[in-house]
């Protein structure tokens, strides 16, 4: 057999080599670097978020190419980062905790009382503040190269150091935020970096992000409402029934994406929640809800933040989880997702 390197050949069979997509390409050139975070700890209803990015990765080899939203981009390179397994062991002890405070509260206990509750809660915000740290590391060390940097969860709670290592690099620009939640819980169920506090965490901590925008929203509290309308205009919120209720009534979606496009910067960062898609598209995610965007709906927004001549300067994928053992649906739905933000990321710039 010779040992000539096999040319690439991307209508060949896909690669089972580790990398999204089984793409070829290494870190070094690449323009766009997928960097993993394996991490659930404090998923309050489903788990396995840890679990995405192996099941994304496994699902993404069946992929095809070519994309007439944003043909040819892959070929500037899309890598993927060697991924830190030191996060999923961690997740995994912190889980524990997590879960032993989760069922205490459901129970009726409360967040103020002094018990091993209390010390199992430090220990997972403690975790939790060192992933920040890490992720914060691992992004800034691309974006430091001239990288374009995509994160792929985990739960939601994970983009939080890479939003604030963008700010470290950019003086202001916006999030788009698709999404079933608002996240703007502040320490839901007392963990600081709780995945439904991440853009509560943002609005308080990252004063670069001057709009949070977010679309598909449709399962909130009065507090995060209130919240968001104590920010000054800073929160814009498109709920998914209103939505759809104007487009009952004859708006299009494209006029909907006009409007929503139109209040973001120039300088754009996406925060997709896979759970802002319908819930047939991932069943297997931790907090699914009836409603939401189809697919096509989701690519035609971002691809309309692209045609306004904005700039995604960086985006994470979240929340996707296997549906089950015999099943890669979410995973499936999930890599198309990540393929399609990775192509119109790298076309807007």
């Amino acid at each position: 057999m010779s040992s000539e390197k096999k040319p690439y050949n991307p209508s060949d069979v896909g690669c089972s080599n580790g990398n999204y997509f089984g793409m070829p390409f290494t870190p070094e050139e690449s323009e766009l670097v997928l960097v993993s975070v394996p991490w659930g700890v404090t998923a309050s209803y489903g788990g396995g978020q840890s679990y995405g990015p192996d099941a994304i990765i496994g699902a993404s080899v069946q992929l095809d190419f070519y994309d007439p939203v944003s043909p040819n981009q892959w070929q500037r390179g899309i890598a993927t980062a060697p991924i830190d397994y030191s996060i999923q062991d961690s997740d995994a002890l912190l889980r524990h905790d997590a879960e032993r405070v989760i069922k205490y509260l459901e129970e009726g206990g409360t967040i103020f009382d002094q018990s091993m509750v209390s010390t199992r809660r430090s220990r997972v915000n403690m975790g939790s503040a060192e992933l920040n740290c890490k992720v914060k590391e691992q992004t800034a060390a691309w974006l430091d190269k001239g990288k374009m940097v995509g994160l792929v969860g985990g739960d939601h709670s994970t983009p939080l150091g890479y939003i604030e290592a963008l700010a470290e690099r950019h003086e202001s620009f916006g999030v788009l935020h698709i999404d079933a939640h608002a996240d703007l819980r502040k320490w839901y169920e007392g963990f600081r970096y709780s995945h439904a506090s991440i853009m509560y965490n943002v609005m308080e901590s990252v004063a670069a992000v001057t709009k949070l925008v977010q679309v598909g929203i449709r399962d909130y509290c009065d507090e995060e409402v209130e919240y968001a309308a104590s920010l000054g205009g800073r929160v814009v919120q498109f709920d998914d029934y209103l939505l759809a209720a104007e487009r009952f009534e004859g708006t299009t979606w494209a006029e909907q994406c006009r409007r929503i496009v139109a209040e973001l910067p120039e300088k754009v960062y996406v925060s997709f929640d896979i759970d802002g898609l319908a819930a047939d598209l991932c069943p297997g995610t931790g907090t699914p809800v009836a409603g939401g965007l189809t697919f096509h709906q989701a690519v035609y927004l971002l691809d309309e933040v692209t045609k306004s001549g904005r700039k995604i300067i960086g985006f994470d994928l979240v929340e996707v989880a296997p549906s089950d053992k015999e099943s890669e649906w979410d995973a499936n739905v999930g890599a198309r997702m990540l393929f399609k933000l990775c192509g119109l990321t790298l076309k807007s710039n």
